[in-house]
């Protein structure tokens, strides 16, 4: 029996399967604050031009396992990057499959396992990424609601001057219609360590509507480098909301990728605090935007120590009556002399129905800094479809090849062959299809 996910019944239901102190004292705190805490109004700045008509929580169920069957399907269908270090695989919040790392890695001290597991084994993992509240953007509610339910996730510790050379690789799968799920991922790298993380986030072919609330928290050491890919294609009925908090330690370097191809209406609210001298963050975001489809994104590049550097890029391509929203702010605290930040916006424009807003913006309290924002709309250059159409490319395709382009900047970035290859296909598939979310 499924009963809705705010309800006394649900969040029960939910405790009777923690089994780790930890997250159960974690949940209950979050479950008051949850319930006192109001939902977001469009007059608060960090809701300008969002959608909030579908805030309501009403309709989404507690998601339970599936049968044997049906999440041997989900495993087999999770084969996108085969070559990887480690895999697991999370269908409604449940583990149903993984594979394990090396040896060698064990022996190391190198860490990958769910919550639960490590929650017992070493919690303070845990709670160095959750503190009783943490900074969001406007969505304190439905954080609260995410670590209320704080069950399904995993652990990657990579302790010092380890590295792992081939990617890490997490599937979590909604296989439930209306279902709900609320995945979390932490990553803490010691110092001069190294690797790169990919989750992918999905929805079962039955299971196109449901609530997807999650959460990406990285803690580079000092001198590592942390690769972390998040691609959201959950189905296009899913309302998704992703947090994503990023700390930098002194000459760390993270590369945060963020694609979203998959939901309804889907919000990322992404903080990056360079807490050390010559930390280096490079937010990417990449967004395929059709049908009636909302993204709303929201970022903070915070620099709290001199000599650091952030540069972000956004682009969004925008067909049917698609909406994007990008708000980011640059904040440089008094200290961070020498801070060197960039945010960019670029939204491609395919529709005349298509409506993109950017609001980008600067804090600066330092008086020795190098600092940029900017944001641009576009069309497709006529001119170039024209010489594609010349050569016998159909419009379809001629468009398709010119949005490839325009995304080419950002794939390019990442360092994985496989991992580029793979993206490209699901561009491809999102777009080239014609699909139209309803």
């Amino acid at each position: 029996m499924s009963v809705e996910i705010f309800t006394p019944e649900s969040f029960s239901s939910h405790c009777a399967l923690q089994t780790d102190s930890t997250l159960i004292s974690i949940n209950r705190l979050a479950w008051a604050r949850f319930h006192q805490t109001r939902l977001p109004a469009r007059t608060q700045e960090e809701w300008r031009f969002s959608t909030l008509g579908h805030n309501s929580l009403m309709g989404y169920t507690f998601a339970g396992p599936l049968s044997q069957m049906r999440s041997r399907q989900l495993v087999d269908a999770s084969k996108l990057l085969e070559d990887c270090a480690a895999s697991i695989v999370f269908v409604n919040g449940h583990l149903v499959a993984g594979t394990a790392l090396p040896a060698d890695l064990l022996t190391k001290g190198v860490v990958f396992n769910t919550l639960p597991h490590v929650a017992q084994i070493s919690p303070e993992l845990i709670r160095r990424d959750l503190p009783p509240t943490a900074e969001v953007l406007g969505g304190e509610k439905s954080y609260a609601l995410h670590l209320a339910y704080l069950r399904a996730g995993y652990v990657l510790y990579i302790p010092d001057d380890v590295e792992i050379s081939r990617p890490v690789v997490v599937y979590h799968w909604l296989g439930t219609q209306h279902g709900s799920v609320f995945p979390h991922t932490i990553v803490i790298a010691g110092a001069r360590a190294r690797a790169n993380v990919v989750d992918f986030y999905l929805s079962s072919p039955n299971a196109t509507s449901g609530l997807a609330i999650s959460a990406t928290g990285i803690h580079a050491g000092r001198e590592a480098n942390i690769t972390h890919t998040m691609v959201q294609n959950w189905g296009l009925r899913v309302r998704s909301h992703h947090f994503e908090h990023v700390h930098l330690a002194q000459d760390a370097t993270v590369a945060a990728f963020a694609f979203n191809l998959g939901a309804k209406r889907a919000r990322l609210e992404s903080i990056a605090n360079l807490n050390g001298p010559g930390a280096d963050a490079r937010l990417f975001g990449l967004t395929v935007a059709g049908g009636e489809q909302e993204f709303d994104q929201r970022t903070r590049q915070v620099h709290n120590a001199p000599g650091a550097r952030s540069d972000l890029l956004f682009k969004n391509a925008l067909a049917g009556r698609a909406r994007t929203i990008f708000s980011g702010i640059i904040h440089v605290a008094p200290m961070a002399q020498k801070t060197d930040a960039y945010q960019t916006n670029r939204n491609l424009i395919l529709s005349s129905n298509a409506e993109a807003h950017s609001l980008p913006g600067l804090e600066i309290g330092a008086n020795d800094v190098k600092c940029s924002h900017g944001a641009t709309n576009s069309q497709v250059d006529p001119d170039e479809l024209f010489y594609l159409r010349a050569r016998g490319i159909p419009p379809p395709v001629a468009q398709e090849l010119l949005v490839s382009g325009f995304f080419e900047e950002i794939l390019s970035k990442l360092d994985e062959e496989p991992l580029q290859l793979v993206l490209r296909q699901l561009v491809q598939a999102r777009f080239g299809s014609g699909e139209t979310p309803a």
